[in-house]
C-alpha cells in the first residue's frame, strides 16, 4: 500500500478520535448544565471525575498528530487537517474543563437558596452554546464551511445574553447584599457557558481554515 493510502487511513482514524472526544465533551457539557439546573451534586461529582477521560484523549490526539507529522511529512490539505485536529482537541479539552467548573459552582449553589430570577436566561445561553458545539463538530465532519460560519455568527447571541445577565446580577447585589455570594457564583456559571461558546467558535474557525485555507480569526465572518 502506498504511503498516500496509508496516510489517508491514518487521517480517517484521527478523525474518528476527534469525533469520539467531541461526543464525550458534549456529554460533559450536558451533564454539567443538568447538574447546575437540578442542583444534582452526585451528577456534578461524577462529571468532574469524568474529566480525566477527556484529558487522556487530548494527549492521545496530540501524540498521534505529532507522529503523523514526523512519519509522513504531509503537505497542503493533509497538513491542514492534522493541525486542525490538534487545535480542535485543545478546544474540546478546555470545554470539558469549563464543564467541570460549572459542576463545582453547582455543588456550591446546592447548599444555598436558589437564585431563580436569571435561571432561564442562563439555560438559554447553555442551550445555544450546546448547539454551537454540536454544529461546529458537524461542520468538521461534513466539511461544511457555511455551517461553521453560522456557528461563529451565533456567538454574538451568547455574548449579548452574558452581558445582560452580568448587569442584572450586579444590580441585584447592589439592592440586596444578602444575594452577593449566590449572584457571584451564578455569574461564574454564565461566564463558563460563554467561554464554551467561544471555544465552539474557535473550532468553527479552524474548520473554515481546513476547508478554505483561510484564517478568519479576528475578522468579520
Amino acid at each position: 500500500m502506498s504511503s498516500s493510502h496509508l496516510l489517508e487511513k491514518e487521517l480517517t482514524r484521527l478523525k474518528e478520535r476527534i469525533l469520539k472526544m467531541g461526543t464525550l465533551v458534549e456529554e460533559q457539557i450536558t451533564a454539567s448544565i443538568k447538574a447546575y439546573s437540578t442542583r444534582d451534586v452526585a451528577l456534578a461529582n461524577q462529571t468532574i471525575k469524568n474529566d480525566h477521560q477527556v484529558n487522556k484523549m487530548d494527549v492521545e490526539v496530540d501524540e498521534e498528530c505529532i507522529r503523523l507529522l514526523a512519519l509522513y511529512q504531509p503537505a497542503a490539505g493533509d497538513l491542514r487537517f492534522i493541525t486542525t485536529a490538534m487545535k480542535i482537541a485543545t478546544d474540546l479539552e478546555r470545554m470539558s474543563d469549563l464543564s467541570e467548573d460549572i459542576c463545582e459552582r453547582a455543588i456550591e449553589l446546592s447548599e444555598e437558596e436558589p437564585l431563580t430570577k436569571h435561571f432561564q436566561e442562563i439555560i438559554d445561553m447553555a442551550k445555544r452554546s450546546q448547539e454551537m458545539v454540536r454544529d461546529a463538530l458537524d461542520a468538521f465532519v461534513r466539511r461544511d464551511a457555511i455551517l461553521a460560519r453560522r456557528v461563529c455568527s451565533s456567538d454574538q447571541f451568547v455574548d449579548d445574553l452574558t452581558r445582560k445577565v452580568f448587569t442584572e446580577l450586579l444590580s441585584d447585589m447592589v439592592h440586596d447584599p444578602t444575594v452577593i455570594t449566590r449572584a457571584v457564583r451564578t455569574s461564574f456559571v454564565a461566564k463558563y457557558i460563554e467561554r464554551i461558546a467561544d471555544h465552539a467558535t474557535n473550532v468553527a474557525e479552524v474548520v473554515v481554515y481546513l476547508i478554505e485555507g483561510k484564517i478568519i480569526r479576528h475578522t468579520t465572518v
